[in-house]
């Protein structure tokens, strides 16, 4: 089981992870709206995997995700794109990001995601 930081601007997301997460025996520890709470959130929490949306207010998730790699370089990332943000995702995936599910999710493919990075 892991404990996982759920990360993306829209609720819905949020909750649709958290319900598939939960459902595959994980336990969301938070949530975060965007990059900036993220970060903050992952200090606090120290979780053992985030999903982190690309396209957010405040603060992307790219940017985010170099932020907590810069001082977590072990850290456990899943990038969340949507269609056509390939590039951003490659970004994320060279500075150390594990994994990227695209929206919309399917249960099956989020758990192929988790299983492999955790």
């Amino acid at each position: 089981m892991a404990r996982i930081l759920v990360t993306d601007d829209a609720a819905f997301m949020r909750l649709q992870l958290k319900d598939i997460f939960e459902k595959m025996g994980h336990e969301v520890v938070g949530e975060a709206a965007d990059g900036k709470e993220a970060i903050e959130k992952f200090e606090e929490l120290q979780p053992d995997l985030v999903t982190m949306d690309i396209t957010m207010p405040e603060m992307d998730g790219v940017e985010a995700s170099k932020e907590i790699m810069k001082n977590h370089p072990d850290a456990k990332i899943v990038m969340c794109s949507a269609m056509g943000q390939q590039a951003m995702v490659i970004e994320a995936v060279e500075l150390g990001a594990k994994d990227f599910i695209v929206k919309p999710f399917t249960p099956e493919r989020v758990e192929e995601a988790i299983s492999r990075v955790i």
